[in-house]
């Protein structure tokens, strides 16, 4: 499916300062409208990026953008909503047509790498629209000057961008909503009887809008120049009882056994689990996930590791690869392997390219050489903000 990126830099931005519209200002000696588009080109699975601009701004657009190949830009409009619209419109000329889109604000670089390939998953799976959002933790109250009500904050989320959609009926959407005035593209999606799911977002992914957000750019960027390298080990072990499978690395594969455990036994899963636990010394996976407890019997193992990289992303940090190694003699891992690397890469929101899966045998010594059970150790390196 072909996916396209409009980001919507229209805007003049006078509430930042600085003379001149704020998606043009340096952040980190590179314009912020730079940082955003270099990190969609460095986003797996995008195709397409168009600009929609001010076209008063076009000396500032070319020096800020040059170099790259991106789609001619298109002027906005008088409303982000005009915008929007007008750089769907463009792409509904083209040939072929985006599958997918994803709608972002210039003023926000800061989106984790993982993100867009969640999203795209997402709009796939569900032919539906998806946003990332974060849950208001705040008390919220409504009032003028004086405190009118409090107001309950149950299953209220901040949204953010990018926001995607399929893009035929984003388009229908938007063509519907002119002259309404809706404040982000998933209204415009609800207007129109279209499902928008939510998936995690992250505190990182904020809009830059006043002079104190171009300091704490700075300070993210000046953290991510001091990221320090950390690396962990993981090691599972399961033995062998009566079954049709094995489930590893969240793959099914049949065999004439199963793996005993009591989650679903996925060795390959537990091992990487660990040893990103391990990289942020954050203990294992008894310590998040106790055996004791029967809510996690016969639980998928992609809960855990999941949960793992929400740990890494909650400080702050990414997850750059991870190496996980099966010791069995039996199932054959190699005609699997490459689905295995897409589910552990699809979980952890990397490319496949950052997830290597490799299998070995004892040579008949031991309980893996007796066909006893499978046992597999996996190394992740993480970069953490010093």
């Amino acid at each position: 499916m072909r996916t396209a990126v409009v980001i919507v830099a229209a805007g003049r931005g006078v509430r930042a300062g600085g003379g001149i519209p704020k998606q043009y200002q340096d952040v980190g000696g590179t314009p912020l409208l730079r940082r955003t588009v270099d990190a969609f080109y460095a986003s797996p699975g995008v195709d397409d990026i168009l600009v929609v601009f001010n076209p008063d701004d076009r000396v500032l657009y070319d020096q800020a953008l040059a170099g790259l190949d991106l789609l001619p830009p298109v002027k906005g409009g008088a409303s982000r909503q005009e915008s929007v619209f007008a750089g769907l419109t463009a792409l509904a000329g083209r040939s072929p047509q985006p599958d997918i889109i994803l709608i972002h604000d210039a003023a926000r670089p800061f989106f984790h790498k993982g993100l867009v390939k969640s999203l795209i998953k997402t709009v796939e799976e569900k032919k539906a629209g998806a946003i990332p959002a974060l849950t208001v933790a705040d008390t919220l109250k409504r009032g003028t000057d004086i405190i009118q009500e409090t107001v309950d904050r149950s299953n209220l989320w901040r949204a953010q961008t990018p926001q995607a959609f399929p893009f035929a009926a984003i388009l229908a959407a938007h063509a519907a909503a002119k002259g309404k005035d809706l404040t982000d593209d998933a209204a415009v999606a609800e207007a129109n009887g279209l499902t928008v799911h939510l998936i995690e977002g992250s505190e990182q992914n904020f809009k830059v809008t006043r002079p104190e957000d171009f300091a704490r750019a700075e300070e993210i960027l000046t953290g991510e120049n001091k990221m320090q390298i950390r690396t962990g080990l993981g090691f599972d072990v399961h033995a062998f009882e009566p079954g049709d499978h094995v489930i590893l690395c969240g793959v099914k594969i049949p065999h004439d056994r199963a793996l005993k455990g009591h989650s679903d036994a996925d060795a390959g899963l537990h091992a990487i689990t660990d040893a990103i636990l391990g990289a942020i010394a954050e203990g294992d996976i008894g310590d998040h996930f106790p055996p004791s407890e029967p809510e996690w019997k016969g639980a998928p193992s992609d809960i855990f590791l999941k949960h793992a990289a929400k740990l890494v992303r909650d400080k702050g940090g990414t997850i750059s690869n991870v190496d996980v190694t099966l010791i069995c003699e039996a199932p054959k891992i190699g005609p699997h392997r490459d689905v295995m690397r897409k589910s552990v890469a699809d979980i952890l929101g990397l490319d496949s390219s950052a997830v290597a899966v490799k299998a070995t045998t004892t040579e008949q010594l031991g309980f893996t050489g007796r066909r006893e059970g499978i046992a597999a150790q996996a190394i992740a390196t993480v970069r953490l903000p010093s």
